[in-house]
């Protein structure tokens, strides 16, 4: 579409300087999607096959909010938790931390990145099992106490997503199910048959092959695929029918959750010095939303190349979903492909 054609020039700039070999991109309002696009190939190999709306791609830490917050937000609802249960009423091994404002650390702690548990730590070096995951995160030192900090924790979202099992009485994935069933191509462990539709991640030296079909990151694939932090596959076009059910939820109450719930869990977490909401990251100029976005912005980030962004001020949403880690990790250059596409974007939507 020639309104989005600088953003449209921005991603196809960034393939041929190999920040990624494909990429996928859908802009929309919560009246449908104004501009879709792919762009490059699956790989960067000749005769690779071409990235397609349908492409199917790890979205990595996406299921922090696509999956996780919205599990937590339902479980809210249905009055089976609150944000504020304390973390050791739902498993007793927690640290009874006492926070500066005299309270114990709740599930508010690990929605915001407070928990004071580290941001990574290679568990699947040494744990096999869902049951190992949880008695080494409990064993953990705290990096801080609880609440009076935000650090980005994969660690703490792992102890979030057991906690909300053992809640809901049912798996992760199970829980998933009725939100995925509303959204299309999106969810756990996709089947062996959608393969060729999946963009490849990294080659990794661990597992000894190239990543494709099965998550990319170690600790989520010694989990079985299914965790809190990263795991969900999916196209574009699910990640966009999300956010527009999410830009919904801020005027009215929908299947995905209460818009009290919703506005409880997108505020700006008080924890000082803080860009955090629960579970999601809200809107800097210096982050991954670029420059032009209003102050209300929500959005998070996915390692191999993942990003969205909504923004209620203005109603628009931007999905952009690359695999910038194939062939490896360490390439560069997603984070302005990011900030650029997303002002592009905002420009274009401007007239």
């Amino acid at each position: 579409m020639a309104a989005f054609a600088a953003a449209g020039d921005l991603i196809a700039r960034a393939i041929r300087d190999r920040v990624t070999p494909a990429a996928t991109i859908e802009v929309g309002t919560t009246r449908g999607v104004q501009w879709r696009a792919a762009f490059g190939a699956l790989t960067y190999d000749a005769g690779a096959p071409p990235c397609a709306d349908d492409t199917i791609f790890d979205l990595a830490s996406l299921t922090k909010v696509i999956a996780t917050t919205s599990i937590a937000m339902r479980l809210v609802d249905r009055g089976v938790l609150s944000i504020d249960t304390p973390i050791e009423s739902l498993e007793p091994r927690w640290r009874a931390l006492i926070t500066p404002g005299g309270d114990r650390p709740t599930l508010r702690c690990l929605l915001d990145h407070s928990s004071g548990l580290p941001a990574h730590v290679a568990l699947y070096k040494t744990a096999q099992t869902r049951e190992a995951f949880l008695d080494q995160i409990l064993a953990l030192d705290l990096a801080r106490t609880p609440g009076v900090a935000a650090e980005y924790s994969d660690v703490g979202f792992m102890l979030l997503g057991f906690l909300l099992e053992r809640a809901a009485g049912a798996t992760l994935d199970a829980e998933f199910a009725p939100i995925a069933a509303q959204l299309g191509e999106i969810g756990y462990r996709p089947s062996r048959h959608l393969r060729p539709r999946i963009a490849p991640t990294e080659r990794d030296a661990w597992r000894g092959r190239l990543i494709q079909g099965e998550v990319h990151d170690e600790n989520a694939f010694a989990l079985g695929g299914v965790a809190a932090h990263a795991g969900l596959f999916g196209t574009v076009a699910s990640v966009g029918a999300f956010a527009r059910v999410v830009l919904s939820t801020y005027r009215a109450d929908t299947w995905l959750a209460r818009q009290a719930t919703l506005k409880t869990f997108v505020a700006k977490s008080q924890v000082a010095g803080s860009s955090r909401a629960l579970g999601w990251d809200t809107m800097l100029p210096t982050s991954s939303c670029g420059t032009l976005m209003s102050p209300r912005a929500i959005g998070h980030t996915g390692f191999t190349g993942t990003s969205l962004w909504i923004d209620p001020e203005t109603d628009v949403y931007v999905a952009l979903l690359t695999n910038r880690v194939h062939p490896t990790r360490d390439g560069s250059g997603i984070q302005e492909l990011r900030r650029g596409v997303a002002d592009a974007v905002v420009r274009a939507l401007a007239g």
